[in-house]
């Protein structure tokens, strides 16, 4: 979670993070605007932050170090944790540790969305009731569509459209309601 989204979270202006921690305003702004890299800052600039939010140095520089997979290879995952946990474990693991909310909050759109799109579509297939703490996610969508590689590839060869419409009529509802185009989730080695 970044520093402006734990702020959002506790409520607190620049200013009021600023006189509670001893931080000065400027040094919270060149952090909140991403001028100053978080990982960057002084050990007593990111313990007097963690104190604030209440977390640890730790926790509060974890999304600095994280390594964002390629998209595909996301995909690729989920797909392998769905298959090998079976559908509704996947489901009940998924919410149990609220994934989507926190790929989220990481900014990881694209990520976020095709996990939820995938549990509606597997909570659909196993007539399991939607989750509704996720419905203001429902409401998004990803601004370019966003096809697998391979169909990407063969429309690169043939340069011919209608490929890419028919891979996205053929799409699961779920995925283009968000505008991702996934049509087989369950064929995977």
């Amino acid at each position: 979670m970044t520093v402006q989204k734990y702020m959002e979270k506790k409520k607190i202006t620049r200013y009021r993070l600023s006189k509670t921690s001893g931080i000065p305003y400027t040094t919270i702004t060149d952090i909140c605007s991403g001028k100053a890299k978080l990982e960057k800052c002084s050990a007593e600039t990111i313990y007097k932050l963690a104190k604030s939010f209440d977390v640890s140095m730790e926790e509060l520089l974890e999304p600095c170090f994280e390594q964002r997979s390629s998209f595909e290879l996301y995909k690729s995952n989920v797909c392998h944790e769905l298959k090998e946990k079976g559908d509704i474990p996947f489901i009940i693991d998924v919410l149990e540790n609220n994934k989507i909310r926190t790929l989220y909050d990481k900014g990881w759109y694209a990520e976020s969305l095709y996990l939820l799109a995938m549990l509606d579509y597997v909570s659909r297939l196993n007539n399991v009731s939607l989750c509704t703490e996720y419905d203001d996610l429902r409401r998004l969508k990803l601004k370019e569509t966003v096809y697998p590689k391979s169909i990407l590839a063969v429309y690169a060869v043939s340069s011919n459209e209608e490929i890419k419409e028919k891979a996205y009529n053929e799409s699961i509802p779920e995925f283009v309601r968000f505008n991702i185009v996934e049509n087989e989730v369950r064929n995977v080695l």
